[in-house]
């Protein structure tokens, strides 16, 4: 099973749920009251790990914009994130054109160009080093 096969099946809570079973499953094999996991199992494990990282990272990303548009500046968003305002705004402005590219290649799922617009708005330009 791959990441892409999961990602549509699962939200984050229920990726990370089963995850954990296998985990538990996985550090405590040797305990009579775990079942050591399958070949299977051990690769879903990889596979959920990747769900996990890709939607923890989309919803960063959404969390980014919502500080935005409360008005929070890039050095506070980039001190949340244990970054600079730079790096900040550069990942999410990469987040933004991601998400338009993934709309322009498939169709649905991601930004439209509208609202690709709206985000760099919102986004503004970007920070400098004495701002």
């Amino acid at each position: 099973m791959s990441p892409d096969d999961l990602d549509t099946a699962l939200t984050l809570r229920t990726a990370l749920a089963r995850y954990e079973d296998l985990r538990t499953r996985d550090l405590f094999e040797e305990d009579d009251d775990h079942e050591p996991l399958s070949r299977a199992e051990a690769l879903e494990m990889i596979a959920l790990g990747e769900v996990i990282a890709r939607k923890a990272r989309y919803g960063r990303q959404l969390a980014v914009r919502t500080a935005r548009e409360r008005g929070a500046s890039w050095s506070q968003i980039g001190r949340a994130l244990g970054t600079s305002k730079q790096t900040a705004w550069e990942t999410h402005n990469r987040w933004i054109e991601q998400q338009a590219e993934q709309r322009r290649d498939r169709g649905h799922w991601g930004l439209d160009e509208a609202e690709a617009v709206r985000e760099r708005d919102l986004a503004g330009r970007r920070p400098e080093d004495g701002e």
